[in-house]
């Protein structure tokens, strides 16, 4: 019996058992527990030895200095969970894992969690197990696909062992950063002892719920009836007057009445002492005709649609947008550049290209870059809001906004002010594949300072405004180039020329107004004059 146990199964003397524990120079062992099944130790200025305490990885486990650490125990006396302080963990930065070392009816084993695979994922999907369970787990082998808020991400296993249980199949949605998706264990003699495995409703043991109290059933709702007119009840004639037999009413009342085939005496008079007035005639008539209409009308066709499913990267994108546009003071600016000289320049490399067997450059590959050189030269719209202070970053990494069926993707150009535009064109072309593809990797995406969104080439849009990328602080909007007749030198000369619009999204708590218009003039100018962006 090893000294944990003996620790554990007699907890409650753990005060005046310090010796059972090998540790060096140990100054003080506190009992914090209220129950017989668990108990957390405060261990201050010590380290535990690697003597078995834990199991055979013990090693991986060290207390620093006024450490605290909880352990669950069953009614044998065994480890259920050990829960580890914070500054404590494995050597595993992949995969989200905790390890339970004893219990009284599965051997060790490790459970996955959902790990965190990109900065803004709080949940992702399981696309596809590449692994089933009892198959046997190498480092660095595929466990499976995780589809993440900007892409699906392969997750690999870190340690060696077997798959005993997945608890998370394919098309698993909504799983929360953490949540356990499978079972790891090292014998592959375990695996059969998992088959009915079930994660425990609380980390520090298995919760024990109390059932809420039976309710009364509420009675039953009554069934709405359809609204129908208020039916109104004959007034006897001595009702409807206290002078004699007689029916009271006013002369238009019963011109009304005979008009309209109104029996006087199935109306209530409302004026003095009961006289059938007027308005007592056209609130029966309405009445009625309301009455009419309700019963002649008949339930509307049901229209045809279709509920179409929403993928975790849409999800995502959609509380990020909300949350840019409800927090963010956006502002927007707007110039047209002439680019008769930018396509000019884009014939002449695009001849060079076909001829190395290089790729085409396109007109958004001239922008990127004109775009990051402006950024270099306006190094303020380079930079992020961070509540007390703001961050200006130093390389110019351009997001390319590209649209799949997938969803909206905005994979990174890093360092577009320092490539060349074949370079840009090359990176722009795979980094599109992979993106309508749905291969993008975390790298892919990260890092961006700037955006730019282009929907003039490829629908021919004019002018849009586009909405900031949070953290970044602008996003820049590209419309289509038109041809527009200009003045010429001389008096009634005129001549043609292609126009860009192309309108710039800024957060004004960052970019005031006169810097994101010099920003525009840096861009505009490199644009009009594209030989300045080779030199």
């Amino acid at each position: 019996m090893s000294c944990t146990t003996q620790l554990l199964r007699h907890s409650r003397k753990l005060r005046s058992a310090q010796n059972l524990l090998e540790l060096e120079s140990v100054s003080l062992a506190r009992y914090f527990s209220k129950d017989a099944n668990t108990f957390v130790c405060r261990h201050e200025m010590s380290s535990l030895r690697p003597n078995g305490l834990l199991g055979k990885r013990d090693n991986l486990f060290r207390f620093t200095p006024a450490r605290t650490f909880k352990v669950s125990v069953s009614s044998a006396g065994n480890i259920t969970h050990f829960i580890q302080p914070a500054g404590l963990g494995f050597n595993n930065a992949r995969v989200a894992s905790v390890r339970h070392f004893s219990s009284s009816d599965l051997p060790p084993h490790q459970e996955i969690g959902m790990p965190s695979l990109s900065p803004t994922m709080t949940e992702g999907n399981i696309a596809k197990w590449f692994k089933k369970e009892g198959d046997k787990l190498s480092p660095g082998e595929v466990l499976c696909e995780v589809e993440t808020d900007k892409a699906t991400v392969e997750m690999e296993c870190m340690e060696e062992g077997y798959l005993a249980k997945i608890l998370q199949g394919d098309g698993a949605k909504e799983i929360k950063v953490g949540e356990i998706i499978a079972i790891m264990v090292e014998d592959e003699a375990d695996i059969p002892k998992f088959k009915d495995y079930q994660v425990s409703s609380s980390p520090s043991g298995p919760a024990e719920a109390k059932a809420p109290a039976p309710s009364e059933p509420a009675p039953p709702k009554e069934e709405s009836q359809p609204l129908k007119a208020p039916e109104p009840k004959p007034v006897k004639a001595e009702e409807a007057s206290q002078k004699g037999d007689r029916i009271f009413a006013s002369p238009l009342a019963r011109k009304l009445a005979e008009d309209n085939k109104v029996p006087l005496s199935s109306l209530k008079g409302t004026g003095l002492d009961g006289r059938i007035v007027k308005a007592d005639v056209e609130d029966y008539l309405s009445s009625a005709t309301k009455g009419a209409a309700v019963e002649d009308v008949t339930p509307s066709s049901t229209p045809d649609y279709a509920d179409l499913s929403v993928s975790q990267i849409r999800k995502i994108t959609a509380a990020r947008l909300l949350q840019s546009k409800q927090t963010i003071p956006h502002y927007y600016l707007t110039v047209d550049s002439r680019v008769d000289n930018l396509m000019k320049l884009r014939g002449e490399l695009n001849a060079l290209q076909e001829a190395s067997g290089g790729k085409r450059i396109s007109v958004n590959d001239l922008v990127i870059k004109a775009a990051a050189l402006a950024l270099r030269k306006v190094p303020q719209c380079n930079s992020s809001w961070m509540n007390d202070f703001i961050r200006q970053y130093h390389n110019v990494n351009i997001n390319v906004a590209v649209q799949t069926e997938h969803g909206l993707f905005v994979p990174v150009v890093k360092d577009a002010d320092k490539k060349g535009l074949s370079a840009i064109a090359e990176e722009v072309k795979v980094l599109a594949q992979k993106a309508k593809e749905n291969s993008l990797k975390p790298q892919d995406y990260e890092g961006g300072t700037f955006t730019v969104s282009n929907l003039g080439g490829p629908f021919g849009i004019k002018q849009f405004c586009a909405i900031v990328n949070p953290p970044q602080c602008a996003i820049l909007a590209v419309g289509s180039a038109e041809k527009r007749v200009i003045p010429g030198k001389g008096p009634e000369q005129f001549e043609f020329g292609s126009f860009m619009s192309v309108t710039l999204s800024c957060d004004h708590r960052v970019i005031d107004g006169a810097i994101g218009a010099e920003w525009l003039k840096a861009f505009k100018g490199y644009i009009e004059n594209p030989q300045s962006m080779l030199l």
